[in-house]
């Protein structure tokens, strides 16, 4: 307990205040932000990532970056090879088919479930997130459309309430982020036709039609899938 009080004064405040946290926060800052740079597209798959000058652009030492470094070899975002150093990785055929096969299986149950049954203030945000997106403007950053479409996908996830389905579906699309910003880079026409795909999917939950809300989110996610693998191979 003594230990407890000198490191809550360790600080000079002398206010008694505990900040167990700030290592941890300081991991989680590395991991948030290298994972937002690799999202982005900023290095392309196959680049090399180098720990030390990760640590200096981001003002903190090696400890808190090699931590991120490993949570994001684990989810697939890097590979750490003592010959080849840190290795931006891109996902294969069969990891992009194998994640929309399941964001399939879970969206299309989720809209069907959902349909008919959202709050006035539910549909007040899924309209806010359709406004969003017909307003961007042909322009916009990608990482914007990207963001909106995320929002979208994850508003249903959010109003079903099942926090293992939220889960999965963020891990998911997270994933995937940096090959479908890729996709709205050279298809800029996908933002648009991907908005009018988003709001029939919409007027069918708030319509309390599932079996169409179901087969709209079926269409539109195969067309993702083709668009992001058709320039692959495997």
């Amino acid at each position: 307990m003594a230990k407890t009080r000198r490191a809550a004064t360790a600080d000079g405040r002398g206010n008694g205040t505990l900040h167990p946290a700030r290592r941890p926060l300081m991991k989680a800052r590395a991991y948030q932000e290298i994972k937002a740079f690799i999202q982005r597209g900023d290095l392309a798959p196959g680049a090399f990532l180098a720990e030390r000058q990760l640590a200096e652009q981001l003002g903190m030492s090696k400890t808190p970056v090699r931590a991120a470094l490993v949570r994001l070899e684990a989810e697939g975002f890097i590979t750490i090879s003592p010959q080849q150093g840190i290795l931006i990785r891109d996902l294969t055929v069969a990891e992009i088919a194998d994640q929309y096969e399941i964001r399939t299986a879970l969206e299309t149950y989720v809209v069907r479930t959902l349909a008919g049954k959202l709050t006035p203030d539910q549909t007040a945000r899924l309209r806010e997130n359709l406004r969003a997106q017909a307003a961007l403007p042909a322009h916009a950053p990608v990482a914007r459309g990207v963001a909106l479409d995320a929002e979208f996908h994850m508003l249903f996830c959010d109003f079903l309430g099942n926090r293992e389905i939220l889960g999965l579906m963020d891990t998911l699309r997270e994933k995937i982020a940096r090959v479908m910003a890729t996709v709205f880079k050279f298809n800029p026409v996908r933002v648009k036709s991907s908005f009018q795909e988003h709001r029939a999917i919409a007027e069918a939950v708030i319509g309390g039609d599932g079996a169409s809300a179901a087969r709209l989110i079926d269409r539109h996610l195969e067309v993702g899938k083709q668009l992001l693998l058709s320039p692959r191979r495997c």
